[in-house]
């Protein structure tokens, strides 16, 4: 049987499959369907200072191979995530969960961190750089270097767990902005989040999403993803998490063989509700018939 174990900054995962930030609530909803413990972590929906609802409907519309969203990252706020959600999914998930937090401005991310970073069963703090910079003209703070080095530095000084810096892919070069988390400090990098994508009715010859514009996510966006992650591995030395438009355990292997220590399952889980319980059943088989004796030797060896 294949090892499929892996690490990421020194935390020992079962296996390389998490279900993303924003497609699997704070995990409690999924254990009515499968026990939640055989995942190798957990990234919750992500968490802001205060109670968000979000942005106007529509926030989804279907695309070919995918789907475009504009949620706007509703959710209850960082003190009930601490006090309710986490507490609860601790109870039924016995490892280490991936808390992804967002902010509209560096003290917003540094008060999150700071108390983020006490919850014991909080193993990594996944900072969404993908937010508009209220402070800073409304430029998403993952598109400017000098945004993401601050940030960086300013949320490892008040943490003591690794940090892992979650990019845009809706730069010009990601692999500067990716270099810029690292020699800040960042202890990892989770990539990619959604493209920005938008539709049109042409019945109505409105736009679709209410607030116009939205992340388009799914297969769709995969060879962009796996582009990204290859480009990132190349340039940095800590790890990186592959995200975007996985949905089988081949993509997994391919993921992975581009640089990604590890992966997750976003959108696909919108699709099928059971797809990582899939994934995990499938991969020792495919890393078998593929010649893989243990998933972490394939980590970047595509050439």
């Amino acid at each position: 049987m294949a090892d499929i174990t892996t690490r990421l900054s020194g935390i020992n995962l079962d296996n390389p499959i998490i279900p993303a930030s924003g497609t699997f609530g704070y995990g409690f909803e999924f254990s009515e369907l499968y026990d939640l413990n055989i995942l190798g972590s957990i990234s919750i929906k992500g968490t802001t200072q205060y109670p968000r609802y979000g942005n106007n409907q529509p926030r989804i519309a279907e695309c070919p191979c995918g789907m475009i969203n504009s949620v706007g990252l509703q959710n209850p706020g960082i003190t009930q995530v601490i006090n309710e959600e986490l507490p609860k999914l601790g109870k039924i998930f016995h490892k280490p969960v991936i808390a992804n937090i967002s902010g509209f401005s560096v003290s917003e991310y540094v008060h999150c961190a700071s108390l983020i970073d006490k919850v014991p069963n909080v193993g990594i703090i996944e900072v969404n750089i993908s937010c508009p910079n209220v402070h800073g003209g409304g430029l998403a703070f993952g598109t400017d270097p000098s945004s993401v080095s601050q940030i960086t530095r300013e949320v490892k000084a008040v943490t003591t767990k690794p940090v892992y810096i979650k990019l845009t892919p809706n730069v010009t070069d990601i692999t500067e902005i990716a270099k810029s988390a690292e020699d800040s400090g960042a202890d990892g990098l989770s990539l990619i989040n959604t493209l920005l994508g938008m539709r049109i009715d042409i019945k109505t010859r409105r736009l679709v999403i209410a607030n116009k514009m939205g992340g388009l996510s799914g297969p769709a966006i995969f060879p962009v993803a796996l582009r990204m992650v290859y480009q990132v591995h190349k340039a940095v030395k800590i790890p990186v998490i592959g995200i975007g438009g996985i949905s089988s355990a081949y993509d997994v292997i391919e993921m992975m063989m581009a640089g990604a220590s590890a992966v997750q399952i976003g959108s696909a889980n919108l699709v099928d509700p059971l797809i990582c319980k899939k994934i995990i059943d499938e991969l020792p088989e495919v890393c078998e018939r593929l010649k893989i004796s243990r998933i972490s030797d394939i980590i970047g060896v595509a050439e």
